[in-house]
C-alpha cells in the first residue's frame, strides 16, 4: 500500500532544486552537507524532514524530476496517517481521500471491518496518488530546511582510506554533470535495487520473502468514493485452482478513479506467476457495473514492481551509511505495506544521525550509529519475523484455503486480525492489543544477515 499538501506560498521542490546552469556556477561548498540522503521517496523525504527540523544541513538527492510515477496501491493505513500528522501534513487539503476501513472478499462473501482507533493511531485511513504524493513529501522536507536536488542520479558511494562512506558521486542535470557530494553520514533511501548498499556488499537475504505487485487505474464512478478499501483474498489462476499467496485490491481515489492491483508472494514451483493473467481473471469476477473489466475504463498503462519484505537486506547500518525504506527491505510481509515503515525508518535514522553528529568522529559517534539497526529491530523485528513465517505459510494451498474460508469471512476474527495485519497494536490499549503486542515482543530478532557456511556477514565491520 507509502504528503504534504504545502501552502500555496511554499516553494516547490523544483524551485528548490538547482538547475544545470546554477550547478555549473555553484561553489564546491554547495555539494557539502552534514548528511546526504539519497532518494526522495517516503523514506528519504521523511529522513530529510526530521534532520532539517533539528537544524542539520541535509542534502536530498533525487534521480527523477517531480511529479513522477511509482507503482503503489496508494492506500495509507492509520499507521501511515500517524506519520503524516507527525510531519505536519495537512491531510484535510484537496487530494486526500479518507476511508473508514477494509472490506474483505473471500468465498463469495464480503466482510466490512472498520479501522480500530486508539490513543496511538487514528481511526481512519487515506488514499493519495503516488504521482504527487512523493513530491508533497519532498516539499515538506524543503519547507523544514532541506536542500533538494532533482535529476541527481547517484552512481556510487565515496569512501575514505579506511573504507568508510564520506559522500557519493552523482550525475546531475540533463547533461549528467559529475558531482561529488560530501558528508560524514549518508542515508540510503534509493529503493529496492539500492545501488549504494550493494556497492558496500550489503546484499539481499534470499531466504526472506519478495513479492511482485502490479497496478492500474480505472475510471469507476460507482466505486471511486467508496468509504472502504477492498481486499480480495481468494486469487486463483482459474476456477477450482489452488489459492495464490497474495491478494487483489481496489482502492478509491475520490477523483473518479480507483487504483486496482494485486500482489503475490514469491514464485510458484514452475516459475514466475503471470500477474497480468491473474489480474484479468480476478477482475472478470467483479461486478460489471464497477467498470473494471477490459480496456474501456482503464487509464494509463499497467505497471509492476518488486516488494522487498521482512527486512530482507541486512545490516541496516554499516561504515557511515544507514539504510531506510525499501533499501532495507522494510515492506511488511504481513500485507505488502511499505510507506509507514519507510517513513518511520527515516525518522529513526534522522534521530540517530542528530545524536551521532553531536559527537566528534570516532568511537562514540560509531556507537551511537550502531544503535540504529537495534532500534529498527526493537520496533518491528519480531513483528517482521512472525510475518515472514506468515508469508511462508500462505504458500501452502491448504492453509491459504482455510484462511480464506474460515478467517477472512468471520467479522469477529477479522476485527482482531486486522490489527495484526496492519500493525495497529497499542501495548497500552485493550486486552487484545496487549496480548498481540506481548506475543510479538517475545520473538527473537537479529540485526545482521543470517550467516551461511564459509561466509562473512555482508557489510560487517
Amino acid at each position: 500500500m507509502s504528503e504534504s499538501a504545502a501552502s500555496p506560498s511554499a516553494a516547490s521542490p523544483s524551485a528548490a532544486s538547482p538547475s544545470a546552469a546554477s550547478l555549473s556556477a555553484a561553489s564546491p561548498s554547495d555539494a557539502v552537507a552534514d548528511v546526504i540522503v539519497v532518494g526522495a521517496g517516503p523514506a528519504g523525504s521523511s529522513a530529510a524532514y526530521h534532520l532539517a527540523r533539528h537544524g542539520v544541513d541535509v542534502l536530498l538527492l533525487e534521480k527523477s524530476e517531480f511529479p513522477r510515477e511509482k507503482v503503489c496501491g496508494d492506500g495509507l493505513t492509520p499507521r501511515a496517517v500517524r506519520q503524516l500528522i507527525g510531519m505536519g501534513v495537512d491531510i484535510d487539503a484537496e487530494g486526500w481521500q479518507r476511508n473508514s476501513g477494509v472490506r474483505f472478499y473471500a468465498s463469495g462473501l464480503a466482510v466490512e471491518i472498520d479501522w480500530p482507533e486508539s490513543a496511538r493511531f487514528p481511526g481512519f485511513g487515506l488514499t493519495r496518488s503516488r504521482h504527487d504524493f512523493d513530491e508533497l513529501l519532498a516539499r515538506q522536507a524543503v519547507k523544514a530546511g532541506a536542500r533538494l536536488w532533482t535529476s541527481a542520479k547517484v552512481m556510487e558511494p565515496v569512501l575514505d582510506r579506511n573504507g568508510r562512506v564520506r559522500g557519493v558521486r552523482a550525475h546531475v542535470g540533463p547533461e549528467k554533470r559529475p558531482v561529488t557530494c560530501e558528508a560524514p553520514l549518508v542515508i540510503a533511501a534509493d529503493g529496492v535495487s539500492t545501488r549504494l548498499a550493494v556497492a558496500l556488499g550489503v546484499t539481499r537475504v534470499t531466504r526472506r520473502p519478495m513479492a511482485t505487485a502490479i497496478r492500474r487505474y480505472y475510471r469507476s464512478p460507482s466505486r471511486h468514493d467508496d468509504p472502504y478499501l477492498d481486499i480480495w483474498a481468494d486469487l486463483r489462476e482459474r476456477h477450482g485452482a489452488p489459492l495464490i499467496p497474495g491478494y487483489g485490491w481496489i482502492f478509491p481515489m475520490g477523483d473518479g478513479r480507483v487504483n486496482v492491483g494485486l500482489g503475490v508472494i514469491g514464485q510458484r514451483s514452475q516459475g514466475s506467476w503471470d500477474t497480468r493473467a491473474l489480474l484479468d481473471t480476478w477482475l472478470a469476477r467483479t461486478p460489471a457495473g464497477w467498470g473494471l473489466r477490459g480496456e474501456e475504463n482503464a487509464e494509463g498503462p499497467l505497471r509492476g514492481a518488486a516488494l522487498p519484505m521482512g527486512h530482507n537486506r541486512l545490516p541496516h547500518y554499516t561504515r557511515g551509511m544507514l539504510l531506510v525504506g525499501d533499501a532495507g527491505g522494510m515492506v511488511s510481509p504481513w500485507n505488502g505495506e511499505g510507506i509507514p515503515y519507510a517513513m518511520e525508518s527515516g525518522e529513526v535514522a534522522a534521530e540517530t544521525a542528530v545524536y551521532a553528529l553531536a559527537r566528534p568522529a570516532g568511537p562514540w559517534r560509531e556507537r551511537i550509529l550502531q544503535r540504529y539497526p537495534r532500534e529498527i529491530q526493537r520496533r518491528n523485528g519480531g513483528y517482521y519475523r512472525l510475518g515472514n513465517g506468515w508469508a511462508a505459510l500462505l504458500r501452502r494451498p491448504a492453509l491459504a484455503s482455510f484462511v480464506s474460508r474460515r478467517v477472512v469471512t468471520s467479522p469477529a476474527t477479522m476485527r482482531v486480525v486486522i490489527r495484526l495485519l496492519t500493525n495497529l497494536m497499542d501495548d497500552r490499549g485493550d486486552a487484545v492489543d496487549r496480548a498481540l503486542s506481548a506475543a510479538v515482543r517475545v520473538v527473537p530478532v537479529t540485526t545482521r544477515a543470517p550467516r551461511t557456511r564459509g561466509s562473512r556477514p555482508a557489510g560487517g565491520r
